[in-house]
């Protein structure tokens, strides 16, 4: 399917009928309620999309299987980058500090987490303790260097910040781009690995 969901979107149009038999009574409820599901990096079965429910407690999340012709709106992180909140909460201080630079940076960048869920759909997310969590498309190679530039960057904001950044073979923390290992994990829809290059998995350290 053309333009197919990215890990990170929000959609909405998922049901409860659509969750399985056991599924709990709080993600129920959040579907009823007409909250969205955000998807995730997991394989599924063609006509469906991997997707997680979120409930109003930290440990509240629920993976699940969406019907794609389900899909009645689909917001992606980067629509929500200037998305204000009247909320005054350190996590909205540090966006609202960091947007320029991120603006500037070149690259495409979003919000996604509790701060991404309460701007795109209004359902209250984030607290006064919620890190910033956002991505970053990088379809090209960011230097580790790089990379530890932006960490010391995020390092000042008023908040704990996390971004993941988005290679197109999968998403890796930012903090362990900027660290010292080796190898850092890789993530996507097939496997969580060890590389030496996000960008070119291929070539495994030695």
């Amino acid at each position: 399917m053309v333009n197919m969901p990215l890990a990170h979107d929000l959609l909405w149009g998922m049901t409860p009928a659509q969750l399985p038999a056991d599924a709990p009574q709080w993600a129920i409820e959040s579907l009823a309620a007409g909250q969205p599901v955000v998807v995730r990096r997991a394989l599924s079965d063609e006509g469906f999309i991997a997707v997680g429910v979120r409930g109003v407690l930290r440990e509240q999340r629920l993976a699940a299987f969406m019907a794609v012709d389900s899909i009645a709106c689909r917001v992606s992180p980067e629509a929500l980058c200037h998305v204000e909140c009247e909320r005054d909460l350190p996590v909205m201080q540090a966006l609202k500090q960091l947007r320029p630079m991120l603006d500037d940076c070149g690259w495409v960048w979003g919000v996604s987490g509790s701060v991404g869920f309460e701007l795109a759909s209004g359902f209250t997310a984030m607290h006064a303790a919620s890190d910033l969590d956002l991505i970053l498309r990088t379809p090209q190679l960011i230097t580790r260097n790089q990379a530890r530039k932006l960490v010391a960057v995020f390092d000042h904001a008023v908040c704990r910040v996390d971004m993941q950044l988005q290679t197109p073979f999968g998403a890796v923390a930012l903090r362990e781009w900027a660290g010292g290992s080796a190898r850092v994990l890789l993530k996507n829809a097939h496997q969580a690995c060890l590389v030496a290059d996000p960008w070119n998995p291929q070539e495994q350290a030695a």
